[in-house]
């Protein structure tokens, strides 16, 4: 073989090495989303409860009509392919479970949820996020005269968020940020939207709350109080999970609006991340506080405030430095036979 030729084969080597560097990049996982622990979730406080033996009778019904696993998946209640586009997606009834046949348990009409005490005024809302994404939080409540023994209606929402925030801050993997809850008595519902703005992948909870004396639950008895899972319940089920590690729940489990993302054979993290990640400054990726003033959420802004979407905060770096790795092993065998071949 000739000087030309081994160079040649050496530098067919190392590309053949290259993509396979993006490749251990791009394939790094990721880890879900996240779900309202403050006030609770339905499907925070029925994972809490455990999946296999929950203790309210709410959450039992929950888990015969939708199964075990959605509530080990209980950080997923998503549309891939929202972009601000809610109410066109989520029909009435389903606006706890978005649309998505999965988790239908989590719309059943019924006044004994566990829920949350709240009163009137100045409130500190948490979001366990189990991913990173920028974006907007819409917070909105039932209009007084709400009946939770009929199934959820757009319409029975007020008409605008009563607290919003874009770009909260993390504290501990939550979300924190402030709103003003409205004067209201009884049992309502706070529902949520988060939309990314990396994404138009947007994400939904229903949260059952009581203003003052807890008329719901059997005859004069108060339903249940709500729990937030803790960190080691929430890693006891991690293994359970069925959710995919790379933005969105098991393709065999997609149902509904969700089932109308184009299908790319990428998600939308995947896709929008593995341009970037390397280039992203680590700073970058926390998202910071922004306003506490109500702002909706529109498909104008998918795009925006690009951030980082990997999992648990050392597999994209772990992902970097294998795939750095490769290319660097790549460099040096590459360097090793032109060194050869110059001496031949």
């Amino acid at each position: 073989m000739t000087a030309r030729r081994r160079r040649t084969a050496a530098s067919v080597a190392a590309l053949g090495i290259a993509p396979l560097a993006l490749t251990a990049l791009s394939a790094a996982p990721a880890s879900a989303h996240g779900s309202m622990t403050d006030p609770v979730s339905r499907v925070s406080a029925c994972f809490a409860e455990g999946p296999e033996s929950p203790d309210s009778a709410a959450c039992k019904a929950a888990v015969a009509a939708s199964g075990v696993q959605a509530f080990y998946d209980w950080n997923a209640v998503n549309i891939a392919n929202a972009a601000g586009n809610h109410k066109q997606l989520i029909p009435d009834g389903k606006l706890c479970s978005a649309g998505n046949d999965k988790y239908k348990g989590l719309d059943l009409p019924r006044a004994d949820w566990p829920s949350s005490k709240l009163a009137a005024g100045k409130h500190t809302f948490r979001y366990k996020g189990t991913a990173p994404h920028k974006g907007s939080f819409e917070l909105y409540i039932t209009k007084d005269g709400y009946d939770p023994t009929k199934p959820l209606k757009w319409s029975d929402l007020e008409a605008k968020p009563f607290a919003g925030v874009t770009d909260p801050k993390m504290e501990n993997g939550d979300y924190v940020f402030d709103g003003t809850l409205p004067n209201k008595t009884g049992r309502h519902l706070v529902y949520s939207v988060w939309q990314r703005s990396d994404s138009p992948e947007a994400f939904y909870t229903c949260s059952d709350v009581v203003f003052g004396k807890d008329t719901g639950g059997s005859g004069s008895v108060p339903a249940p109080v709500a729990s937030a899972p803790t960190e080691d319940e929430i890693a006891d089920g991690a293994g359970e999970s069925t959710v995919e590690h790379n933005g969105h729940g098991d393709s065999d489990n997609k149902t509904g609006a969700e089932a109308t993302a184009p299908a790319t054979g990428q998600d939308d993290e995947t896709a929008q991340d593995d341009g970037q990640a390397a280039a992203e400054e680590p700073a970058a990726n926390a998202p910071e506080a922004n306003s506490d003033a109500a702002r909706p959420v529109t498909a104008a802004a998918a795009g925006e405030n690009l951030a980082d979407t990997g999992g648990s905060g050392s597999t994209r770096y772990l992902a970097i430095g294998g795939a750095g790795a490769l290319a660097i092993g790549a460099a040096v065998m590459f360097g090793s036979v032109r060194r050869k071949a110059a001496r031949r």
